[in-house]
């Protein structure tokens, strides 16, 4: 680095849409199918046969995906007994001032701690925080904008009292958070709602509250709907890239369709793998640094 580069912004996220740095994910080693929601169940009882090595080349096309953009991406250690790890987004949230780290509420994810603790510490990026008070996980945090956030709260994954310890943290610091109840079939909110620009957000809005809606509209946040048979298919759960730019998956074609529609170049891999699974391309993966929004 020059004198005339500036800086890179220190870890963390200040919002959903600054232009992507860094992405934590997690090689698919050990990924399988398990009935861990209503999505993945609805798999296992059609009979579908989940194959690793499909799994492993459509995790590495999203890699590559993120490569193209110009994304550094850093790698979790697979552990043998955790077969959902691959689903980063869940074992911690980022925040401006570093990582919060989560509490998994099913048995089988509950160890995801240990691996996202180990590479935090290893990488230098701060912990801010650990969840404490009951089950937490990431993909129930989405930052609407800097210093907004809001929190699914469905209970069978994260639970209220978990939701206002981090609410608390964030509230402590100024931030506006709202806690938003979630039907729990849908397992995060972030199955029903991501924010995939400056103001720009797909909603599925006819399984979220209308009174959330209103809230995303009064903060002139503009909604892309998706329909309730394409949000069980993960095809509301995307990333921001930055700069006009959003990873999808190959599936979500009405949302592709509509963003495209509005100038927004998309990536979208096939994930079939793992939207089966229960889980897409936000799931997959957690913004450890991005440019910043607010000054």
């Amino acid at each position: 680095m020059d004198a005339t580069t500036p800086p890179e912004p220190a870890w963390g996220v200040d919002s959903e849409y600054g232009r992507l740095l860094d992405v934590l994910v997690c090689p698919p080693d050990n990924f399988r199918w398990l009935a861990t929601s209503a999505i993945s169940r609805a798999t296992l009882e059609s009979g579908r046969s989940f194959e690793p090595a499909q799994a492993k080349r459509q995790h590495a096309e999203m890699v590559s995906a993120y490569e193209d953009a110009g994304v550094r991406v850093h790698f979790l250690e697979a552990d043998p007994a955790l077969p959902y790890q691959v689903f980063a987004r869940d074992s911690s949230v980022m925040t401006p001032e570093g990582a919060i780290v989560t509490q998994l509420h099913q048995w089988w994810r509950r160890g995801e701690y240990a691996p996202v603790i180990r590479f935090y510490q290893e990488n230098d990026i701060p912990i801010r925080a650990m969840v404490t008070a009951a089950a937490l996980e990431g993909g129930d945090f989405i930052v609407v904008e800097p210093g907004v956030a809001v929190i699914g709260n469905g209970e069978e994954r994260t639970q209220e009292p978990a939701a206002r310890q981090l609410a608390s943290w964030l509230e402590a610091d100024g931030w506006e958070v709202r806690i938003e109840r979630i039907p729990p079939h849908y397992v995060h909110i972030d199955v029903l709602m991501c924010m995939l620009g400056e103001r720009l957000a797909a909603v599925c809005i006819d399984a979220v509250s209308g009174s959330l809606v209103r809230w995303l509209e009064g903060k002139a946040v503009d909604i892309v709907p998706v329909s309730l048979e394409d949000a069980f298919g993960l095809g509301v759960n995307g990333v921001c890239l930055g700069g006009d730019r959003v990873l999808s998956t190959s599936a979500s074609t009405a949302l592709n369709d509509q963003l495209r529609a509005r100038g927004i170049t998309v990536y979208d891999p096939d994930l079939s793998s793992f939207t089966l699974g229960g889980g897409g391309a936000h799931c997959l993966m957690q913004a450890i640094r991005r440019e910043r929004v607010r000054a």
